[in-house]
């Protein structure tokens, strides 16, 4: 049985793809002409999978309108999302109660990647001002990191917590290659990872073994740590996390190019409760752009495609069971068989 599904598989994932790339174009994504379930962009590679895809959920394009959407997180307490539209220099909410969606913080410093920590502070990575910052529940702004020996960060780039209360990010340069979605600037450190120790406040340099550190993000049980290298080999890496604050063992969780369809890359990631990670992808083009989800093992076992390229997600709703995609111009979502494994 488990034989003839992969026979299966192997034969309408070329299928649904042709459809994707002929078709999404034609898809109306104002929710007028719903599509038939199930959705035939959720796409099972892998038997393992299927839990996961449910029969009776779509894709929704939850809003349309920004130029680089990323960061998305999403406040248990408030029942909102929050995600950065870099170049527009905003972040943006979008309310579970009835869909509204409305500028939330303009101007955001040219924000990227957000989350929010065990208190429900949301922590937010800034291009304009080379930092990582935390919005605390007075409306005040604490300045977490934006030095390194002296020299500003890159731009930090994506940022996670851990139950410790330490805050963990990436500082590659995209920030600072233009002026669109940040300031120009001169790179003055090696693109590297960074932990901030939440009692001392501290900085620690974990890891500057990847060419350009990007998406990141915990295992279930806090062991490891999976960072996105979008650089070169654009993959994605495992680290071992040793006594909570040290990485090592670093080593390929898995390669980006997929048969067929080339070398896209993973930008953000988020693993669910299962250990799966589902990284959003692109730069591949159409079959390829979406969400690929893995499993623990670095097996691509199904997708998610999309009709733009998908920077970065989140698990998010009552239930952490509704996959939040920040997608180039557009937020999508799509209820899952499983939650996320985190806090956001």
């Amino acid at each position: 049985m488990q034989r003839r599904f992969f026979l299966k598989a192997a034969a309408l994932a070329p299928a649904a793809i042709a459809h994707t790339a002929s078709g999404q174009t034609q898809r109306d994504w104002s929710g007028q002409q719903p599509v038939r379930y199930p959705d035939p962009d959720v796409i099972a590679l892998d038997e393992r999978f299927r839990k996961y895809a449910i029969g009776s959920a779509a894709i929704q394009r939850l809003w349309t309108g920004a130029r680089w959407a990323e960061g998305p997180a999403w406040s248990a307490a408030g029942r909102y999302l929050v995600w950065s539209d870099i170049p527009n220099n905003r972040q943006m909410r979008w309310l579970e109660e009835d869909g509204h969606t409305s500028a939330f913080r303009t101007p955001s410093e040219y924000s990227n990647g957000n989350t929010f920590d065990f208190e429900g502070r949301q922590i937010s990575c800034q291009h304009g001002l080379r930092r990582v910052v935390r919005y605390e529940h007075d409306g005040s702004v604490t300045v977490i990191a934006e030095k390194w020996q002296g020299k500003p960060l890159n731009s930090p780039n994506d940022v996670v917590v851990h139950p410790d209360g330490a805050v963990w990010f990436t500082d590659p340069p995209y920030g600072i290659l233009g002026n669109y979605e940040g300031f120009q600037a001169k790179a003055e450190l090696k693109e590297a990872v960074y932990r901030v120790d939440p009692k001392t406040g501290k900085m620690e340099k974990v890891s500057d073994e990847l060419d350009k550190p990007n998406g990141l993000c915990f295992s279930p049980d806090y062991k490891k740590l999976y960072i996105c290298d979008s650089g070169s080999p654009r993959d994605i890496q495992v680290f071992d996390v040793a006594d909570g604050q040290t990485l090592r063992a670093k080593r390929q969780f898995t390669n980006m190019t997929m048969a067929g369809k080339g070398a896209g890359l993973a930008d953000g990631i988020r693993a669910d409760a299962d250990g799966n990670i589902w990284a959003g992808a692109g730069w591949a083009g159409a079959g390829y752009d979406g969400v690929h989800a893995f499993s623990p093992a670095g097996e691509r076992i199904g997708m998610i495609l999309l009709p733009e390229i998908c920077a970065n997600l989140c698990f998010g709703g009552a239930r952490r069971n509704r996959l939040f995609m920040a997608a180039s111009q557009s937020l999508y979502a799509l209820y899952v068989g499983t939650r996320g494994a985190h806090v956001t």
